[in-house]
């Protein structure tokens, strides 16, 4: 068996908590809380799946989508992510499942310069899930965790 349902626990609708740090890779340890919804579903006779998300932050909702395509061949995933705020498909996070947890990563630059990012996808049940992301600055010798969302389905 492939990976190709790896993502099936997300399909529906979900309420979504998060935390993010308000300022990233700067020793910060300020959080803001918010809220979310998102839906997910799959595409492609189920090699992928899409989530539409609106997020609730003090500064007004944000609008966003997860593109997540499964290669059958590389059996791994890419994650792709997009905010109404840019409109432009972000670097893909590469990886996969083992064990009932997903690790991506991907290398991007943010505020200027090369940094490595790290997804996890963990605590998965039929009703919740957590997701949680990283950056590291230095080759990936250290990870500052920087958002985590807590999925209940509603």
């Amino acid at each position: 068996m492939d990976g190709r349902n790896d993502f099936d626990f997300l399909i529906g609708t979900w309420q979504v908590h998060h935390r993010r740090l308000k300022e990233r890779l700067k020793g910060s340890s300020e959080w803001e809380e918010f809220e979310g919804d998102t839906v997910d579903r799959k595409i492609l006779n189920g090699l992928g799946n899409m989530d539409e998300n609106i997020i609730y932050r003090e500064t007004g909702p944000i609008h966003a989508v997860t593109l997540r395509l499964f290669d059958p061949q590389a059996q791994e995933w890419s994650l792709y992510w997009a905010t109404g705020i840019s409109g432009i498909l972000e670097v893909p996070m590469i990886g996969g499942f083992k064990h009932g947890l997903g690790e991506f990563y991907s290398q991007e630059v943010f505020e200027g310069r090369h940094i490595f990012s790290r997804f996890i996808w963990s605590e998965i049940t039929t009703a919740s899930c957590k997701w949680e992301q990283a950056f590291s600055a230095d080759g990936g010798q250290t990870w500052e965790t920087n958002w985590v969302m807590d999925f209940e389905r509603a």
